[in-house]
């Protein structure tokens, strides 16, 4: 196989794309459905017009461009990202991965390739979150609920306002469930967002899956007092068992669970004041492994820390759990699909996992699923200091192009 994409083309549509919603500072500002992002949409599907894809947008939002095959009966082969963002983010995440899908489609028309299967480039809506979290993917696999659209992270008034923007309904986002009989796969093209390839100097990621994810509140509870007549070896200071819960846990976690992640976002302290000792801390917490036993095994491991670090302090713990997903391991097709593009193109590889949710963790379950990372300098995303060299963009576009040939002619 000697196809490759068009690097000159399609790094013309990177750079016009980056130009939307683009903040003066590298990044991008493309929220779901913002104005930024419907432009950004609309200015995508032009370019798959120009090119003479069709056209689709389905009841979620989901936008597609799809290369039909000449195959009575044929299934599709999904390929695709994102192209919103979160605020002041990167020009790569998600986007890069929509128009190397876009690049690859284009390539095997303009090679003249007949393949049993068609071609959906997809761009799906709200995976950063801003809305619900991989919305747009959750719906294509009939797993989005209507209690989601109730108590959505970014609030009721934010989705209604986004659903007026785009011409929405929440009855139409549940709607655009896909058959799965009628899909012989995903493949997505994403940034690492972390720092592994650059590390070790490997050009291509072929991930084996993708970490489950689970959400605690966790609140200890001690006695607020004074702060000044209070003995300090007499106090029951809720904030002394937060801190030693996550000092510790940072420390467990590297020791007892290699590969997983813990991480406390937000600690809330009460009463709250220079001067009183706090009665309560509230932390927000979340863990994440990359198998279902490993998961509850760091999930038991953390709670039982928890009752530890109240104990050692003289308070009371409590813990309620927030949401989370399952972890979702990639197809061995797709894999294998992947690791044979890139030993055709004489690319380095590793297997690894992924530590960030992707649309791929809502498709797994629809069809088989497949994701190629590329390096990220530093490991930074999710800002505008994110980046990729243009030479490892091209070398995952071309991953994606042959990992979706052969794919595409799998039993």
């Amino acid at each position: 196989m000697t196809l490759t994409v068009n690097a000159e083309r399609f790094q013309r549509d990177f750079d016009a794309l980056s130009q939307i919603g683009a903040t003066g500072d590298g990044g991008i500002n493309r929220p779901c459905w913002s104005a930024a992002h419907l432009e950004a949409q609309s200015w995508w599907l032009a370019r798959a017009a120009e090119a003479g894809l069709e056209l689709r947008r389905d009841s979620a939002g989901n936008c597609s461009a799809i290369l039909r095959s000449e195959t009575a009966g044929a299934k599709t082969l999904l390929l695709g990202s994102h192209t919103d963002s979160v605020p002041n983010g990167g020009r790569f995440d998600g986007a890069l991965g929509v128009l190397a899908a876009l690049e690859a489609a284009r390539s095997i028309k303009d090679a003249d390739l007949h393949l049993p299967v068609n071609i959906e480039v997809m761009d799906f809506a709200d995976e950063e979150g801003t809305l619900v979290g991989i919305l747009g993917s959750q719906a294509v696999a009939g797993t989005l609920t209507a209690e989601a659209l109730k108590n959505p992270r970014g609030g009721r008034a934010a989705l209604e306002e986004g659903l007026a923007r785009a011409n929405l309904t929440e009855a139409g986002l549940l709607a655009a469930g896909r058959e799965p009989s009628t899909l012989a796969g995903y493949l997505e093209l994403h940034i690492e967002q972390g720092p592994h390839l650059t590390r070790n100097a490997v050009a291509i990621g072929v991930v084996q899956g993708i970490v489950g994810i689970r959400s605690f509140r966790v609140i200890f509870r001690g006695q607020a007092n004074h702060a000044g007549t209070t003995p300090m070896d007499q106090r029951a200071d809720a904030s002394l068992g937060a801190a030693a819960f996550t000092l510790t846990a940072r420390e467990m976690v590297l020791r007892e669970f290699v590969g997983c992640t813990a991480n406390i976002g937000q600690i809330t302290l009460a009463p709250g004041a220079y001067n009183i000792v706090p009665g309560s801390a509230e932390l927000a917490l979340e863990f994440r492994a990359p198998d279902l036993q490993t998961l509850n095994h760091l999930e038991a491991a953390l709670m039982g820390l928890a009752r530890v670090s109240a104990h050692q302090f003289g308070l009371e713990v409590s813990t309620r759990f927030v949401g989370g997903c399952a972890p979702a391991p990639m197809h061995a097709v797709a894999k294998e699909a992947l690791t044979l593009a890139a030993e055709s193109l004489a690319l380095s590889y590793v297997p690894m996992f992924s530590g960030a949710g992707h649309d791929a963790m809502s498709l797994a379950h629809l069809t088989p699923c497949g994701m190629v990372f590329i390096p990220s300098r530093e490991g930074i995303s999710h800002s505008p200091l994110e980046f990729s060299s243009w030479d490892d963009c091209v070398n995952g576009a071309n991953v994606l192009l042959r990992a979706a040939i052969l794919m595409s002619r799998t039993p």
